[in-house]
């Protein structure tokens, strides 16, 4: 079942699964954040790391010729603190979420890319926030277009949707001791062991 918006804050309010919680939604000049009728619309934080494997970003010889999830090189990574965030066309970077998430042990929480972002050719990918993960989400953001974009810090990137199970899980995030949780900061690729 899809949760709304009262339970979302009731749970934010109550059990800080959310926070900051902002407790209506925030849409003047700015793009929107807040509770939405069946989910909650995150913001992004003033940290990016954009990478940096185009032409002239990186001395030559630092460039990588491919990304591996499995052995991430975090030098094809420029750090980034500001209220705007400049994509390079075809491109992407990566960011924090301003909220802390604490995902209970019965819901699955999905997350979707805002159609103002959407309509410019920027495609928010975030993963599933497993039950009982707990920390700042990592968003990576992809500028699909063939010229730069630009990203606003503070404001509303995508929309958390929270799904309740009938059964609680017999294995949650938080048991069997995830490599991304409580993550603090932005946290790129890694596999153990």
């Amino acid at each position: 079942m899809i949760k709304p918006d009262s339970w979302i804050k009731r749970m934010s309010l109550d059990h800080r699964m959310i926070e900051p919680f902002v407790e209506s939604q925030v849409r003047q000049g700015c793009i929107s954040f807040g509770p939405s009728s069946y989910g909650y619309d995150i913001r992004i934080a003033d940290e990016f790391q954009v990478f940096a494997g185009f032409k002239g970003t990186v001395p030559e010889g630092d460039c990588p010729q491919v990304i591996d999830p499995k052995n991430f090189n975090p030098r094809s990574l420029t750090y980034l603190k500001g209220d705007v965030c400049v994509i390079p066309a075809n491109s992407f970077v990566l960011a924090r979420s301003l909220e802390y998430f604490r995902i209970p042990r019965n819901i699955l929480a999905l997350c979707f890319g805002k159609s103002s972002y959407a309509r410019c050719g920027i495609i928010v990918n975030v993963t599933p926030s497993e039950p009982e993960w707990e920390g700042y989400l990592t968003i990576s953001i992809s500028n699909t277009a063939p010229v730069p974009a630009k990203l606003y810090a503070n404001e509303g990137i995508a929309q958390m949707v929270f799904l309740e199970s009938d059964e609680i899980c017999e294995v949650s995030y938080a048991d069997k001791k995830g490599k991304y949780q409580k993550q603090t900061a932005i946290t790129t690729s890694r596999v153990e062991g």
